[in-house]
């Protein structure tokens, strides 16, 4: 056993690439490792701007030897069976052997195979890696043709402490494997010798001894312990921003960090836009106080050893770059606010929403259309509030804030309405139309807020849907399937009861269209089905409660997910795993009857025909049911439903223990058949029973 070192450096590998990179280079190692028959031990990943590792433990110094034996045709076949199985074994006719067998005398190859040392596999392994590597996104350089993420330097392969002879063909030119790599760009800058090495620990204290944390977990606690331990120097916290602080760890090789300042007067900006300018664009960590809130302070990530008067030089410079940047910001706030939002929406006339599609004016006279006819099914919401936030909802398009931030977009728009005296239910049903924006995004907290994002989100789907932009495959520019699956969680956590439907009508009448496009609906059902199986719901069960989207409240989101929670808690008992079994009993031979007659069976049986006691109990149950509501249910409606079913598994049992169904005489065959679709119709009408699995 020997353990292998593969060490790729190249130029800066980009930030969100990295983790993804360190999981490929492994998993398709490990793959090849396996595919060759050499067994190994543990495997560790490490990946930094510069470098990409992986470190395999306890790999085989050799294939295992290989004795297969391989049955050929009979030993009298014709010869051109027997040249096709020697050509398939690349053996000669003396070297099969003819063994008896049950079946007769048949002609059996021996092949032995002896394993290859590793050490001549291996380098043939890398450069494949190397070659299919799956960069989402790579390029070439000089006059080679291979493509890499950045511009390749070093691949060093070492195997038992040892390099590994070999070469990645760039199309053009050659890399030699080397076993030297190297350290921080400006701190130490030389080659490391790898020979000789002993274990991933050593190879990360080796590169750590030349300035750079090659082991991303270590780089990302440095940058959090130490952010940390500045902002609590300062008497405040580190605000939480999981997403940058793994950014910044795929930005620097050795972690300093650094706490600066923010000057008093750019304190009266919004935090969202101080957060803009200092996270997004400057890459700064933020503090806040006990509860939270912004302080006038931040932390930077220097990539340089500490050092008190280079660091102050860096910080200064930061600094001032921020201050330049929130002065900006400072102005368009101060822009912004002498013009109301009302006076901005006839500017809206001139920005194109979408080809086919008017302008973003349009888009917002189809909002406020949407928001009045939705608004009446959601409770608390007043519809006037809604209009008007659905009125004023894009006028902060058209400012000075957002063309420069526009991930402030909504956001800004809550804080001019507000600076315009709008009622604080506009405002915020304004600021948070655009919510939820992905699975970790905070619902509008408002119902007026709710509305407006389901007018915004429904009229986008039904607009590019109707103009034939939906989406293909992986592709999906304008993020429908996003704008669906908002659309599933304000409903199901806001609890809407909303046919969908008309909805869709009326988004595609304000569109100019004769009638939503037919595969619209078809998507946002198949994305609730997504989400109702990530919340642990059986597929089946799923299934059954969608049906096949026809029927009584086939288009009631809401209420398709209230059915599945029921259906699944009562399958759950006893009385729905019974009443199933005895469903599919009755299903069986519905169908195998109707296939024969080429007949569907009424669901009716005439009483006077029963001669057996357990047919009279089974219609008496039947007859027992709740007539089915004409009208959508809530969850617990549904269970209460589907639990009164529940009532026909003993008569159900009782009826296939003491009656024969195919009687001999056909009208009490037929009254009989007649009964079991009378269960079939009494059950389907609460799920569709039929795709439950065995």
């Amino acid at each position: 056993m020997a353990d292998l070192l593969i060490e790729i450096i190249c130029e800066e590998i980009p930030a969100r690439m990295q983790p993804r990179a360190m999981a490929d280079l492994q998993r398709m190692m490990l793959t090849r490792l396996d595919d060759a028959g050499l067994s190994h031990g543990t495997a560790r990943g490490f990946v930094a701007p510069r470098h990409l590792a992986l470190y395999v433990d306890d790999v085989a110094e050799r294939q295992p030897d290989i004795s297969e034996e391989r049955r050929g045709p009979r030993a009298d076949a014709p010869d051109k069976a027997i040249d096709g199985f020697l050509k398939s074994t690349g053996l000669n006719r003396d070297q099969l052997v003819e063994e008896d067998t049950p079946k007769g005398r048949f002609l059996f190859a021996r092949i032995e195979k002896k394993g290859v040392d590793a050490a001549t596999l291996l380098p043939a392994m890398v450069s494949g890696v190397l070659t299919e590597f799956p960069w989402p996104k790579s390029q070439r350089w000089g006059g080679t043709r291979f493509r890499w993420v950045r511009p390749l330097h070093r691949v060093n392969l070492l195997f038992g402490g040892a390099a590994l002879a070999g070469e990645l063909d760039l199309g053009g030119a050659t890399l030699d494997f080397t076993m030297a790599s190297r350290g921080h760009y400006f701190e130490s800058p030389y080659d490391i010798d790898l020979a000789g090495i002993t274990g991933a620990g050593d190879y990360v204290a080796r590169l750590r001894s030349a300035h750079v944390m090659v082991d991303r977990a270590e780089r990302r606690q440095a940058i959090l312990d130490g952010a940390t331990d500045l902002a609590a120097g300062a008497g405040s916290v580190l605000r939480p921003n999981e997403a940058l602080i793994d950014e910044i760890c795929g930005l620097v090789e050795w972690p300093t960090p650094l706490f600066g300042a923010i000057e008093d007067r750019f304190m009266a900006l919004p935090d969202e836009v101080l957060e803009a300018s200092i996270r997004t664009h400057q890459k700064y960590l933020t503090t806040g106080d006990a509860d939270n809130a912004l302080q006038p302070g931040f932390v930077v990530i220097s990539n340089r050893l500490a050092d008190v008067k280079r660091d102050a030089v860096i910080l200064a410079g930061n600094q001032r770059v921020l201050r330049a940047r929130l002065a900006d910001a400072e102005f368009f706030w101060q822009e912004d606010n002498q013009n109301n939002l009302e006076s901005r929406l006839s500017k809206l006339a001139d920005v194109t929403f979408y080809d086919g599609l008017g302008s973003v004016a349009d888009k917002v006279a189809r909002l406020e259309k949407l928001a009045g006819a939705m608004a009446p099914s959601v409770d608390g919401c007043d519809a006037d509030m809604a209009v008007r936030a659905a009125r004023l909802a894009k006028g902060d398009l058209v400012t000075g804030m957002v063309g420069e931030f526009p991930e402030l977009q909504g956001i800004m728009g809550g804080y001019y309405a507000r600076n315009d005296g709008e009622a604080d239910a506009v405002a915020e049903a304004v600021a948070a139309h655009y919510r939820p924006q992905g699975p970790s995004d905070a619902l509008p907290a408002s119902p007026e807020g709710c509305v407006v994002s389901l007018a915004d989100k429904i009229d986008s789907l039904v607009g590019f849907f109707g103009v034939g932009a939906r989406p293909t495959g992986s592709k999906d520019p304008f993020a429908l399937r996003r704008a669906a699956l908002g659309i599933i969680r304000i409903i199901l956590e806001a609890r809407i009861r909303m046919p969908l439907l008309p909805v869709l009508a009326k988004a595609a009448a304000a569109h100019g269209f004769a009638a939503p496009d037919p595969e619209l609906e078809p998507f946002i059902r198949e994305r609730l089905r997504v989400s109702l199986r990530e919340t642990g719901l059986a597929h089946d069960v799923v299934a059954a409660a969608l049906g096949d989207g026809t029927g009584l409240g086939h288009d009631d989101i809401l209420g398709l997910a209230d059915r599945a929670a029921a259906l699944s808690t009562f399958l759950a008992g006893d009385d729905g795993a019974g009443l199933v079994a005895g469903w599919r009993r009755a299903a069986s031979i519905l169908e195998a009857e109707e296939s024969k007659t080429k007949q569907v069976f009424s669901p009716t049986s005439d009483p006077h025909l029963f001669v057996e006691d357990a047919e009279t109990g089974l219609h008496a149950a039947l007859g027992a049911l709740p007539e089915p509501g004409t009208q959508m249910q809530t969850r617990d409606e549904l269970l209460a439903v589907m639990q009164s079913l529940g009532g026909l598994r003993q008569p159900i049992d009782r009826f296939f223990d003491g009656v024969v169904v195919n009687h001999d005489d056909a009208a009490t065959r037929l009254n009989r058949l007649g009964l079991l679709a009378m269960v079939r119709q009494a059950m389907q009408r609460v799920a569709d029973f039929s795709r439950l699995e065995g």
